[in-house]
C-alpha cells in the first residue's frame, strides 16, 4: 500500500499521461507535485504545430474516441462546444483502387484472382482449429484470416506500420484494433456486392475545432498552476536508489515518488539500476516521420469525405495518409484556398529510411496513388521526426515488462504512458490520460490500475 501524506511527487513529461496524473492529483486534494517537460511545449506525442504558412499539423493522425466516462467528462470540461464530430471514412489503396476498410470484409473489390486467394485461404483457416497458442503475430494472422489475406495485405501493411516483420511481433496487443473475420459475412458481401464499413471502435470520432489535437492539452495545462509545470528541462539521469533526478541544466531534484512518462528503456539505461539494463534492451520501438503537405485549391472529389487511407504497397513510403483539412477547416490558413494531407512513414533498424530523399519519395507516392496530380499543387511541406513513434509489441516485450515495471516500483518509480508502460494496446489519448489518472488514484487512494493491468477488459467495453 502506498501512502502519500506529505511526499513529493515528480512527473516526467507533460503529455496526456503526465497532465492526466497532475489533474487527478489536484482533484484528490494532493498539491505537492511538479511536472518537468523536456520540450518547450506540452502535449507530448499529442501536441500540434502551426507551420510558417499557417497550416496546423498533429504528430500523426490522431482522432478522439473513448472507453471511459471520466475521459469524456474531462474533454467536455476542457473544450466544451469546440469539438467537431465525424463519421469515419477510412479506405485502403491497393491494386490501383480504393477498397473500403476493413479489408477483410471487402475483398470483393480485389482483382478476381486475389479475391479468390483471400476467400479460399479464409475458408481453409476456418476449417483448421489448432489448439496451441500462435508463436507470433504472423501465425495469428494466418490462423485468423488465411494465407491469401496475409500475403496480399496484412503482412506488407503491418511491416510498413511497425517497421518490423510480423514474425517478430507478438499477437497479444490485438484486442479491438483488428477486426476478426466472419466467413459468412465476407461471403454475403461478395454475393450481394455489399460494402461493409461499419466495424470499429472509432466509427465516430471527434476533433478540436481549432488548434489541432494539441489544443486539448494546451487547455488542460493552462488550468493547472503554471509554476508547477517546468518546460524545456531535459532529464539526463536518475539515481533510483537515492531518489534523485539530474537535468541538463545541472540541477538536481529529489522525489519520494516519480511518475515517469519517458521511454522505459531510456529511464532504465540512464539510471543506476545496471541489473535491469540488459532486459530493457529487449524492448523495441520504431520512429515515425510525419510529413504535412499543404495544398492549393480543394480536395479532388474522391477525397472530399475521406478521413484516412492505408497504403500497403511499396509504390509509396507512407503507410497512412490523412486528409487533415477534413478534420477541421481551421487546420489550413483559408479553407477556400487550401487543403492538406498528412503522411506517416515508419523507420527502424530493419526498415531504414533515406532521410535526405524522404520528402521527394513522399511526393512521388502522392502522385503514384493519385492523391495529387502534380507538384505544382503543393503550397508548403512540413516534416517532423518522432524518434520514439510506436512501442513495438515484440516477442519478448511482455517478459521484459513483467520484470522492469515491478522492479522500478521498488524504488518509487511508476513508469506509465505510451512509452512509459510500453503497451501499444493502451496508448491512445484516452488510455494515456487514464494511466495518469489511475496511478494518481493508486498513490492517493491505493486503488487498482485497470488500464495498465487489464487492457483486454478496458478495450472490450464502450465508454464507462
Amino acid at each position: 500500500m502506498v501512502t502519500l501524506n506529505n511526499s513529493r511527487v515528480i512527473i516526467i513529461g507533460a503529455g496526456p499521461t503526465g497532465l492526466g496524473a497532475a489533474w487527478r492529483l489536484r482533484e484528490l486534494g494532493f498539491e505537492n507535485w511538479q511536472i518537468f517537460e523536456q520540450e518547450a511545449y506540452v502535449g507530448g506525442l499529442a501536441a500540434s504545430f502551426i507551420d510558417n504558412t499557417g497550416f496546423v499539423w498533429d504528430i500523426g493522425g490522431h482522432v478522439q474516441f473513448s472507453h471511459y466516462s471520466y475521459f469524456d467528462r474531462l474533454m467536455h470540461v476542457l473544450l466544451r462546444d469546440q469539438w467537431l464530430s465525424h463519421e469515419r471514412e477510412s479506405w485502403i489503396w491497393m491494386r490501383d483502387r480504393f477498397i473500403p476498410y476493413p479489408f477483410q470484409n471487402n475483398i470483393r473489390h480485389l482483382p478476381e484472382r486475389e479475391m479468390k486467394d483471400c476467400l479460399t485461404g479464409l475458408i481453409r483457416a476456418c476449417l483448421t482449429n489448432p489448439t496451441n497458442p500462435p508463436a507470433n503475430f504472423d501465425v495469428w494472422l494466418q490462423r485468423q484470416f488465411g494465407e491469401g489475406m496475409a500475403e496480399h495485405f496484412l503482412r506488407p501493411y503491418n511491416f510498413k506500420v511497425w517497421a518490423y516483420p510480423t514474425r517478430d511481433l507478438n499477437y497479444r496487443w490485438i484486442g479491438e484494433r483488428v477486426a476478426k473475420v466472419d466467413l459468412e459475412r465476407v461471403v454475403l458481401n461478395i454475393i450481394e456486392s455489399r460494402d461493409d464499413v461499419s466495424w470499429g471502435p472509432n466509427s465516430m470520432f471527434r476533433f478540436p475545432l481549432r488548434g489541432g489535437t494539441g489544443a486539448v492539452w494546451n487547455e488542460l495545462a493552462a488550468r493547472l498552476p503554471s509554476e508547477r509545470i517546468v518546460l524545456g528541462k531535459r532529464l539526463t539521469n536518475v539515481e533510483a536508489k537515492k531518489k534523485a533526478l539530474y537535468f541538463e541544466d545541472g540541477s538536481r531534484e529529489e522525489y519520494d515518488f516519480l511518475i515517469s512518462t519517458a521511454p522505459l528503456d531510456w529511464i532504465v539505461q540512464n539510471s543506476d539500476l545496471s541489473d535491469l539494463v540488459c532486459t530493457s534492451k529487449s524492448l523495441m520501438h520504431s520512429s515515425t516521420h510525419v510529413v504535412g503537405v499543404g495544398l492549393k485549391g480543394e480536395p479532388p472529389p474522391h477525397l472530399r469525405k475521406k478521413c484516412w487511407m492505408y497504403f500497403p504497397e511499396d509504390n509509396t513510403p507512407f503507410y497512412r495518409a490523412t486528409v487533415f483539412s477534413n478534420y477541421s477547416p481551421n487546420n489550413v490558413p483559408d479553407i477556400q484556398q487550401y487543403w492538406s494531407l498528412m503522411l506517416e512513414v515508419a523507420e527502424s533498424p530493419v526498415k531504414q529510411v533515406d532521410r535526405e530523399r524522404l520528402i521527394d519519395s513522399v511526393i512521388k507516392g502522392l502522385i503514384a496513388t493519385r492523391l495529387i496530380d502534380n507538384r505544382n499543387e503543393i503550397a508548403n511541406i512540413w516534416h517532423h521526426l518522432v524518434e520514439y513513434g510506436y512501442p513495438t509489441p515484440s516477442l519478448r516485450r511482455d517478459e521484459a515488462l513483467n520484470q522492469l515495471l515491478p522492479a522500478l516500483e521498488q524504488y518509487g518509480i511508476f513508469s506509465r504512458g505510451r512509452f512509459g508502460a510500453w503497451k501499444y494496446e493502451v496508448s491512445n489519448q484516452d488510455h494515456s490520460v487514464m494511466q495518469g489518472v489511475e496511478i494518481a488514484d493508486r498513490l492517493v487512494c491505493d486503488s487498482e490500475e485497470p488500464t495498465l493491468n487489464n487492457p483486454d477488459i478496458i478495450n472490450s467495453r464502450g465508454s464507462k
